[in-house]
C-alpha cells in the first residue's frame, strides 16, 4: 500500500494534466484525482480524500476556478494556484496562496508540492 501523500489535480488542458501526473509519480506523490472543470473538482473536494492540489487559474472556455480555491481553503486542504500569469487578480481571501507558475518544471512542483505539505 502507497502511504505517500495525494494530489489533486485540476487542470483543464489534457496534456499539462498528464505531465503533472507524470512528474507527481516521479517524485513519489499520488495523484488523487484529476478534474477539467469546477463542477467536477467541486466533487472531488467534496470527498476530500486528498492531502493538497493544484488547481488552474482559469478552466475550460475562461472559467475561473476561485469556487473551487474557497471550496478548499473553506476544508483547510492546502493548494497552489497554477498560473500563466501573475496571479495577481486573485481574490483577497486567496491572497497568500502560492502561485505555480506555467510553464511547470519538475524543480517548480517538487518546490510547489513540498512546501504545501511542509
Amino acid at each position: 500500500m502507497n502511504n505517500s501523500p495525494s494530489i489533486l489535480i485540476v487542470e483543464d488542458e489534457p496534456l499539462i494534466s498528464m505531465m503533472l501526473e507524470d512528474f507527481l509519480d516521479s517524485l513519489g506523490y499520488r495523484v488523487a484525482g484529476t478534474a477539467d472543470g469546477v463542477g467536477s473538482a467541486l466533487d472531488l473536494v467534496s470527498r476530500g480524500e486528498f492531502d493538497a492540489a493544484i488547481l488552474d487559474v482559469n478552466l475550460r472556455g475562461g472559467e475561473p476556478s476561485w469556487p473551487v480555491a474557497d471550496a478548499l481553503a473553506d476544508k483547510d486542504l492546502p493548494f497552489v494556484l497554477a498560473t500563466g500569469g501573475t496571479g495577481s487578480d486573485r481574490p483577497s481571501r486567496h491572497g497568500t496562496v502560492p502561485v505555480l507558475a506555467k510553464p511547470f518544471t519538475m524543480d517548480g512542483v517538487k518546490a510547489a508540492v513540498e512546501g504545501l505539505l511542509a
